[in-house]
């Protein structure tokens, strides 16, 4: 996906914007990235507010999230492990069709037919977004940030609640601040996501993935902190 310059949400995992994402999508990957994240996804830009809401529910978000680890799937399939009827499923599957995040893979007839997500990689900002775009990506921005900070705190309470130790201990969080410009925190940011990225093609080819491995949910965010009363540096 190709971004402008400035504050941008993306997805990478469903195949925040840059999103479980990360989903479906695709245009030129920011050229700032340069040749260290080359070997990334790409991201599809969304600019139309209709796009980000029909994103923006929790049913297909995460039909979108398991036909990018684990598709294609049927509309059964797909109600079975989201806890929904088929017959919801296939009526968001339509939904997402509509605006080509998802796709019949082929095969099968009815609900048995399998889809499958269009492309890797949903990329939205709001530098020089309008307005309704604007309101659109930040809804589904903070449902994809509440999304993912509830199966954080999940994982780590079931894999402690389960004795996983290993896994536990590996589960972290970190925070820090400090000082930066405009333009070192664009560069950090763009440095920690091409870290995240590093294991990318893991997604899509299986052979890649190594004896024990997990699927794992990797979330960062650079920005301003704006405590009252502190102002930028003269």
């Amino acid at each position: 996906m190709s971004t402008t310059k400035g504050a941008r949400d993306d997805l990478a995992t469903q195949g925040p914007g840059e999103a479980a994402g990360e989903a479906a999508g695709a245009s030129p990957r920011d050229p700032r990235q340069g040749d260290a994240a080359a070997a990334g996804p790409s991201y599809r830009r969304l600019s139309d507010p209709r796009e980000l809401q029909a994103l923006a529910h929790p049913v297909r978000l995460g039909i979108m999230e398991l036909l990018t680890v684990d598709g294609p799937l049927t509309a059964t399939e797909l109600a079975d492990r989201l806890d929904e009827s088929p017959a919801n499923c296939s009526w968001h599957l339509r939904k997402l069709a509509e605006h080509a995040f998802v796709e019949e893979a082929g095969g099968g007839i009815g609900r048995q037919r399998p889809w499958q997500v269009r492309q890797m990689g949903l990329a939205w900002d709001d530098v020089e977004a309008s307005p309704g775009e604007r309101r659109a990506g930040r809804a589904l921005s903070e449902m994809l940030l509440q999304r993912q900070v509830a199966r954080y705190l999940q994982a780590r309470s079931q894999l402690l609640d389960d004795g996983d130790v290993d896994w536990a201990d590996a589960a972290t969080s970190s925070e820090h601040a400090s000082w930066l410009t405009a333009d070192e925190l664009d560069a950090l940011n763009l440095e920690i996501r091409a870290v995240l990225e590093r294991y990318a093609a893991r997604l899509t080819d299986p052979a890649q993935r190594p004896s024990g491995s997990r699927l794992c949910e990797l979330v960062a965010w650079g920005a301003p902190l704006l405590l009252p009363g502190l102002e930028a540096t003269p």
